[in-house]
């Protein structure tokens, strides 16, 4: 009974709320963006971007809250909760202009062959870093915890979330430099990839 309580007690908090918006908002305007690029024929239900390793990490993230803002509910702070809905709309931002400024180059997975519409995108966002998307991504996740002043979540998170995005711009990047050759290069050589310590 006490876990009920504590629980409604936490989805009273605006933060709460707040992580639940983002959240839905993320995933629904995710799958939106890709049924109006590639058309919902060639859209799956892996565009939600829910496995079950995600939905643990919601769990742990709202659990974490919940049980500090019983035992230390002076850790939930206003102002350091305010900061991380601030890094969460300039995650989000970055990640959907970057979508946007792709249109349909942009993919939820990797491509491994070259089609005939697939260009090398290197204006807008991306004059500034070679993976927007990931750059955002990553910006929003951290945002999530700072905005839930998780401060055990936000360290497999972000640590996840880097690792996780650190391999897939090397696997990604081979198939970059095969289809697009020396101008990816010299790309690469000029623009950060937008991940940090991610040459």
């Amino acid at each position: 009974m006490a876990a009920m309580e504590l629980a409604r007690a936490a989805l009273e908090r605006t933060e709460v709320w707040q992580f639940g918006v983002v959240i839905l908002f993320f995933h629904v305007s995710e799958y939106a963006l890709a049924v109006a690029f590639h058309g919902l024929s060639n859209v799956t239900r892996s565009t939600l971007m829910m496995d079950l390793e995600y939905v643990i990490m919601i769990a742990c993230a709202f659990v974490e809250y919940t049980i500090e803002l019983a035992i230390f509910p002076a850790l939930k702070n206003q102002w350091l909760s305010k900061a991380g809905l601030v890094m969460v709309l300039v995650g989000e931002a970055i990640r959907k202009i970057s979508i946007l400024t792709a249109g349909r180059a942009f993919t939820h997975t990797i491509r491994t062959h070259h089609e005939d519409h697939h260009k090398l995108i290197t204006h807008g966002i991306y004059k500034f870093m070679r993976h927007p998307g990931y750059c955002g991504y990553f910006i929003t996740a951290a945002g999530t915890q700072v905005l839930l002043c998780n401060p055990i979540c936000i360290v497999p998170i972000v640590v996840g979330t880097w690792q996780f995005f650190s391999s897939r711009i090397q696997y990604e990047e081979l198939f970059l430099r095969q289809f697009f050759g020396p101008r990816y290069e010299e790309y690469c050589n000029r623009v950060p990839s937008g991940l940090p310590f991610v040459k």
